[in-house]
């Protein structure tokens, strides 16, 4: 284990003060950032931990555990972190400042989603207009872009329309303050302490040196793609599992406690309650294994295709649903008391809700398996 406990326990403290306020937990990416956490994931030769990905899996779960929205926002550091991983060990030299500016301590933000484009990574409906020096320009809108007045670096991207057939323009962007436009504007349900706000991008800009790569849209196995769209649905899965798991603890701890009048005993012993919960650990049981097999195949550098792409979603999706359902199990075997805005498992239902919204959603995973199946729809 790479996070102590205590420092596990003392995030764990803060988590419900930063939900209420809703503001960004600082003093726990202080702490992340002073136990080495930034660059934890970083290769050893890049001057950082080296663990893998398989060990960085389980420490987003571990983190989850004890503050969910303090892991979701720098999950997405982590995201950033293996794509430049994974651009150095498919020959492409972007990625080493990706990695040495996380082993320095640079806070690395995710910044590909945009408002009402269900394409995601697939399509930007941002513009890049291409400078004299072969760099860019980036104008238009992102939305959920956690930690955004935190970092000094995130991953971004938009659409060169400048050319006959349009190309995607991906860049690791230098966070300048007069070139963006933060709208402070995330207040929401749940994962408040995340703090992903919308953000205007006016002419940011991109230096030649920090383009990771010009394609065409749409999937594709090509390292920065693929890259960002692997690590992003397995460290996402691993992240909302730890959602699940906490929970379960909580009702395990909770029913047995819990004094039924009719029955003269304490939960524990009432077999409608026991199922509630072999349920919700029915569900999470089937998660770990399928994470693990896709974090052992990265690490291992095993081949992959187009077929990942749909897996990878189906991964993400199953762990927010097992960890949704295993949430609504603990909260109706735990009665009203879970209802109370204090209680810590009000506030895990509210934060696993997010995965709902984030990328592949059930539509888009539906419809990717349905064409690997059948094929397209005949026009």
């Amino acid at each position: 284990m790479f996070l102590s406990d205590s420092l596990l326990d003392s995030i764990h403290q803060r988590a419900d003060h930063y939900d209420r306020s809703n503001e960004f937990p600082e003093l726990d990416y202080q702490a992340l950032k002073e136990a080495g956490y930034y660059k934890a994931f970083v290769p050893k030769e890049f001057g950082g931990h080296g663990l893998t990905l398989q060990e960085i899996a389980q420490e987003q779960t571990r983190l989850a555990k004890a503050a969910p929205g303090t892991a979701l926002g720098i999950n997405m550091h982590q995201i950033i972190v293996g794509l430049g991983r994974h651009l150095v060990a498919h020959g492409q030299a972007a990625g080493q400042q990706i990695l040495k500016d996380a082993a320095e301590g640079h806070l690395l933000a995710f910044g590909i989603s945009e408002p009402s484009n269900d394409r995601v990574l697939f399509g930007s409906i941002c513009q890049a207009q291409p400078q004299s020096d072969g760099g860019y320009l980036f104008y238009g809108d992102k939305v959920f872009l956690s930690m955004i007045k935190a970092c000094s670096r995130f991953v971004t991207f938009a659409t060169d329309s400048s050319q006959e057939q349009a190309q995607s323009v991906f860049a690791y962007a230098h966070k300048q303050d007069n070139q963006l436009e933060i709208h402070e504007n995330w207040d929401t349900l749940g994962m408040r302490a995340t703090q992903s706000h919308s953000v205007t991008l006016k002419g940011l800009q991109v230096r030649p040196e920090q383009i990771l790569a010009k394609l065409a849209p749409g999937p594709s196995l090509e390292p920065t793609v693929f890259g960002i769209f692997a690590y992003f649905e397995i460290l996402l899965a691993a992240t909302y599992l730890g959602i699940g798991q906490r929970a379960l603890e909580l009702g395990l701890e909770t029913v047995k406690n819990r004094y039924s009048v009719s029955n003269q005993t304490t939960y524990d012993q009432d077999k409608n309650i026991r199922w509630r919960l072999a349920e919700a650990a029915i569900q999470l049981d089937a998660i770990p294994p399928q994470l693990n097999h896709f974090c052992q195949a990265l690490d291992q550098g095993q081949p992959y295709d187009l077929s990942w792409l749909p897996r990878l979603s189906a991964l993400k999706n199953r762990s927010v649903e097992a960890s949704k359902i295993a949430v609504e199990e603990v909260i109706r075997a735990c009665g009203g008391q879970a209802y109370f805005s204090q209680n810590e498992l009000s506030r895990l239902y509210r934060d696993v809700l997010a995965g709902l919204f984030q990328p592949s959603d059930q539509e888009s995973l539906h419809e990717a398996w349905a064409s690997m199946l059948l094929g397209p729809i005949k026009s």
